[in-house]
């Protein structure tokens, strides 16, 4: 898909306006406040989207979930372990959350998927519920990228929790962001490639079914 407008204030909104929102809060408000206020940004823009088009922003809903989250950790206690373990929280729920939906008729990924084709072309939810309904193979690719990030997600969240229980925390501050982003580079490679081979594997279907007919 092209990088259009539409998509660079969605990543703007869901991700910049609250950080902003966050740094700017934190003086003031302390670190639970200044996470409330981070959540604003993407609660008015799924609002927004809401009254505009009968519909929930699937990214701006995990943002905020991811948020909660974090305010739930802090709640739980300040120890340093527990500080340690509220960032990976947030992953680990995201990927429990891919796997659960695995059994359902449509994958989280689905809606994921059809929420940025939605913003990038007019009628584009329902152009891709069409590609979902008349394209087996999309589906089983969804189901597959499901699983791998739902995976993926739950497996960085084990490990990380291990690492901060069992190390000492000097160990884990230095570790511990080579694992993460690791983890998520290899996961992105991974989806890259895997859209890579499947638009070919259509191509080439595509080429095959018009030289039979």
């Amino acid at each position: 898909m092209k990088i259009r407008p539409g998509f660079v204030l969605e990543l703007a909104v869901n991700f910049l306006l609250p950080w902003l929102a966050y740094r700017l809060a934190l003086p003031r408000a302390g670190e639970t406040g200044a996470l409330i206020a981070s959540a604003v940004p993407p609660l008015v823009w799924s609002v927004i989207e809401l009254a505009r088009f009968r519909r929930v922003d699937a990214l701006s809903m995990m943002v905020i979930v991811g948020i909660v989250l974090s305010v739930a950790a802090m709640a739980l206690g300040g120890s340093p372990r527990m500080l340690l373990l509220r960032e990976s929280l947030v992953s680990g729920a995201v990927g429990v959350a891919f796997l659960l939906s695995l059994p359902l008729r449509r994958p989280l990924i689905f809606y994921l998927a059809r929420a940025t084709v939605a913003r990038e072309m007019e009628g584009g939810a329902a152009h891709f519920e069409a590609l979902w309904r008349e394209r087996p193979g999309l589906a089983a690719a969804m189901r597959t990228m499901t699983l791998v990030w739902g995976v993926g997600l739950t497996g960085e969240t084990a490990l990380r929790a291990w690492m901060a229980l069992t190390w000492p925390i000097g160990r884990f501050l230095i570790v511990s962001p080579f694992i993460g982003y690791g983890i998520y580079g290899a996961l992105a490679l991974w989806t890259l490639w895997y859209r890579k081979t499947m638009r070919s594997r259509a191509e080439a279907s595509a080429r095959a079914s018009g030289v039979a007919s």
